[in-house]
């Protein structure tokens, strides 16, 4: 089906470039292609990505000061509908490259895009546990950039130990399926209400800060 414009950035976080995130990547892109959704797959668990020095070069600058994949992700961000984050599970929490690379990317492009109304999913994978603490780390730089997350008919989550046991997990592949399904109609639904009456108004005028000497 023809994309119309339609487009989904999907980034893995697994040092495993065809690991079981990336089976679980494939399952959700498939189902966004035939919905006339275009994507676009970028590797981030593999690279060596730093952390935030809270320096604000960004802040006068626009762009991370190491330019690395958070300055290359960056324009791709800017013209997607979408942002899905596949992750692995550490120690029930997501991949240290892969957080370093969202707080990076998050911080430094809150002054140059609108993230309001990309939408954002979170898709994990585990062995056996801790996959729903992963799954609510990546969603908090949705939940704070004003961007819908998309859901599925089950967490958002794989299960296996390479992406041979991924093949084993049907209802896992299922939720892959149906939140590709879900993901495309709420990115059409979002497009067209934008194109009907636009973006709704977000304010920022407001920052409370607690500086009070008073102690209870």
């Amino acid at each position: 089906m023809e994309s119309k414009g339609y487009k989904v950035l999907l980034v893995n976080g697994s040092p495993h470039i065809k690991g079981c995130v990336a089976r679980a990547l494939d399952e959700v892109e498939k189902e966004l292609n035939v919905n006339g959704i275009s994507t676009e797959r970028i590797n981030v668990g593999n690279k060596d990505v730093r952390g935030c020095i809270a320096c604000n070069f960004c802040r006068s600058h626009g762009r991370c000061v190491f330019n690395d994949i958070v300055n290359e992700t960056a324009p791709k961000l800017a013209e997607a509908d979408e942002m899905i984050v596949g992750t692995p599970v550490y120690y029930a929490g997501s991949n240290g490259q892969l957080h370093a690379f969202m707080d990076r990317l998050f911080y430094s492009t809150s002054g140059t895009i609108d993230l309001n109304q990309k939408v954002g999913a979170t898709v994990v994978s585990s062995r056996r546990a801790g996959s729903t603490s992963a799954f609510d780390d990546i969603n908090h730089f949705f939940t704070i950039s004003s961007m819908p997350i998309v859901s599925s008919t089950y967490w958002n989550e794989v299960h296996g130990f390479t992406a041979e046991d991924v093949e084993e997990d049907l209802e896992g592949l299922q939720t892959m399926r149906n939140l590709g399904r879900n993901t495309a109609f709420l990115i059409k639904a979002i497009r067209a209400q934008m194109e009907k009456e636009g973006l709704p108004v977000q304010e920022h005028d407001k920052f409370t800060s607690f500086h009070s000497e008073t102690r209870l």
